[in-house]
């Protein structure tokens, strides 16, 4: 690992707006760099600063709420688009215009705590196995994805040791995507389990049935 690959893991990890990502990005490789140029080495100065996740913790600890919710709605905003565009290709639909992320709050066509609701029923069913349910609530395409064997795929890809049960929900994060005359609701929450955390990114359509589900 060179100085640049540990500092840039580190940024990576530190929840804040691209600025002052660049002014810690500069600070932390003057740092590492300082302290090779007097004769440490780079593991030595690894070794002293910490780890990439200690690090990254405690700037986030230095980090408002408000400038870290922002930082996660923005992120989220950036991956719903692509996750559309994906959405996009794979059903072989097209549309006259590249999808738009907006607020949830301007919205004409979704209302935010509604779709937090429909979040956490969806997830519930998931972890009970209620994949009838689940079908009913879901558009055609998703139908083929939602049952045990699939869902146990996905789960492996998380965790490969048991969940457990399920604790409570983190904040969810909603966005509206709209391309041409489709709207979507996307949003993601984190919800923690006895032995692993997870994050799940759900995609809604206008009539609020499951039209994406990505796990991580």
């Amino acid at each position: 690992m060179t100085a640049k690959q540990y500092v840039n893991a580190i940024v990576k990890k530190i929840r804040c707006d691209g600025k002052k990502k660049k002014d810690i990005r500069q600070q932390l490789l003057a740092d590492v760099n300082a302290r090779v140029s007097h004769g440490e080495t780079l593991e030595d100065v690894i070794s002293k600063m910490g780890g990439v996740n200690e690090i990254a913790d405690g700037f986030n600890e230095t980090i408002s709420e408000k400038e870290q919710k922002k930082y996660k709605r923005n992120k989220m905003l950036r991956n719903a688009g692509l996750i559309l565009l994906l959405l996009t290709a794979l059903s072989g639909l097209t549309y006259w215009k590249m999808p738009k992320a907006s607020a949830i709050e301007e919205s004409r066509y979704f209302d935010k705590a509604q779709v937090e609701t429909v979040m956490k029923e969806t997830v519930e069913q998931i972890d009970a196995e209620e994949f009838d349910r689940l079908k009913k609530n879901s558009i055609s395409k998703m139908e083929q994805f939602l049952n045990q064997e699939e869902m146990a795929k996905v789960r492996s890809q998380v965790s490969e040791g048991d969940w457990g049960q399920r604790k409570n929900f983190g904040p969810a994060y909603i966005a509206e995507l709209s391309q041409g005359n489709d709207h979507f609701a996307v949003g993601e929450i984190t919800v923690a389990y006895e032995n692993v955390s997870v994050t799940y990114r759900l995609t809604f359509d206008q009539d609020m049935r499951l039209a994406g589900l990505y796990v991580r």
